[in-house]
């Protein structure tokens, strides 16, 4: 623990005190500038963020954040007073240039104005944590930086420097506390939250624990990538089903814009950040990401259960629809995510007609709001040309549980 690693340094502080004479004009210095180094750098290492602010923050918007100095129950206990512990914006470059100087350097200037940023440290004597809560805070504006060619302002990052000095006893050593929040991205309007949180996901999942502030890969493995929206798929819509082999292909078609590539050439291609959210799709309004992110919301908040049921195929062309759909029996169907809309799921059926054609046609996309107005199921229900969801399992046996009960009384 922390804590004994502290008694050794006072004791060994005493030992070279009490040696003092031995060692000599010359040594004894350099030897106590050593051991308080190495205290000095124990010290820094357990000032922590315990409670992360919020990685897309909006202005004029209060937020929460807590910093915890796991040494501080012993370090602080004969402190008269709380130290206080200040909480700033800083750009990139700031968190860069505090990292590079491994934290030495005080911050000169704030980019941004935040209330009520300083907060005392204090120790909860029922825990034993000593920890600075942040539960008011509001960052009332910021200060952006010039950007790098076609960056946008919701490309760019900074981050909450958190600082603080204290004074150690016995020896009355003191020591300047500073800890770098997660990457920010801050926002002024709603319709820039999407943008961020694509910034703020491609920073999180692909980043080096050890890298210097806040440099990340423009292309990474599509595999990685893969990796990457299942997880967020799975965290954002809380289920368990996560995306199949069948889902990446499509999705793989759709950022690369590749309709003749297989599986495995996939595999060993790399995808940048320009493909994931700054290059409109081909034909469409929107990026990759944006209509990734519709697609979640909509099932977070309308779809799930059928998602984790599997009554939702989701990720597939139109054009394979139709050649699934094209050999099956009239009134066969399935779902799949809108690929002309953002956040939509279609009802996709064949209708055979008397001498044997088949002919796919495809429902207008259903939105949050229709489905908050009427739910799949019962849209499902109402719908009498729809009879067997693919490959061939009854309508009401596969979405009989999601039927509204009172409404199947009336019937």
């Amino acid at each position: 623990r922390c804590e004994s690693l502290v008694e050794v340094y006072f004791q060994l502080h005493q030992q070279v005190m009490a040696a003092s004479a031995e060692l000599g004009a010359e040594l004894l210095p350099r030897l106590l500038e050593r051991v308080s180094g190495v205290l000095s750098s124990l010290v820094k290492s357990s000032f922590l963020v315990e409670k992360q602010p919020p990685q897309v923050l909006k202005t004029q918007t209060k937020f929460q954040a807590s910093v915890r100095f796991l040494m501080g129950p012993q370090l602080l206990k004969a402190s008269a007073k709380p130290y206080m512990v200040r909480a700033d914006m800083v750009t990139e470059k700031q968190a860069r240039e505090l990292a590079l100087s491994a934290y030495s350097n005080v911050l000169s200037e704030s980019t941004g104005e935040i209330m009520h940023n300083v907060v005392a440290l204090e120790t909860n004597p029922t825990s034993g944590t000593c920890c600075a809560n942040f539960k008011n805070v509001l960052l009332k504006k910021i200060k952006r930086c010039e950007r790098k060619g076609s960056e946008s302002v919701t490309e760019e990052k900074c981050a909450v420097l958190f600082s603080t000095t204290v004074t150690l006893t016995p020896s009355n050593f003191s020591v300047h506390l500073q800890v770098l929040s997660l990457p920010i991205v801050v926002i002024v309007h709603g319709n820039q939250d999407n943008n961020a949180k694509a910034t703020v996901l491609w920073d999180n999942a692909f980043s080096e624990i050890d890298r210097v502030p806040f440099v990340v890969a423009e292309r990474v493995p599509w595999e990685k990538m893969c990796d990457t929206l299942n997880l967020k798929f799975m965290a954002e819509v809380q289920t368990t089903k996560g995306l199949l082999k069948e889902h990446y292909f499509f999705l793989a078609q759709k950022i690369f814009n590749d309709h003749s590539a297989s599986l495995e050439d996939f595999q060993s291609r790399s995808v940048s950040w320009a493909q994931f959210n700054k290059e409109i799709l081909p034909g469409r309004g929107f990026t990759f990401w944006q209509w990734f992110d519709g697609v979640l919301d909509l099932t977070k908040r309308c779809l799930k259960s059928y998602w984790s049921d599997r009554l939702i195929i989701g990720f597939i062309s139109k054009q394979y629809v139709c050649k699934l759909l094209s050999m099956e029996p009239d009134g066969t169907f399935l779902l799949r995510f809108s690929d002309s809309e953002i956040g939509g799921v279609t009802i996709a059926h064949v209708i055979r007609g008397k001498d044997g054609s088949s002919q796919v046609e495809n429902i207008q996309p259903f939105s949050a709001k229709d489905l908050s107005i009427r739910s799949l199921g019962d849209r499902i229900r109402d719908l009498g040309q729809l009879r067997n969801l693919y490959p061939n399992i009854p309508k009401d046996q596969a979405f009989g549980s999601h039927y509204n009960k009172e409404q199947t009384g009336k019937d």
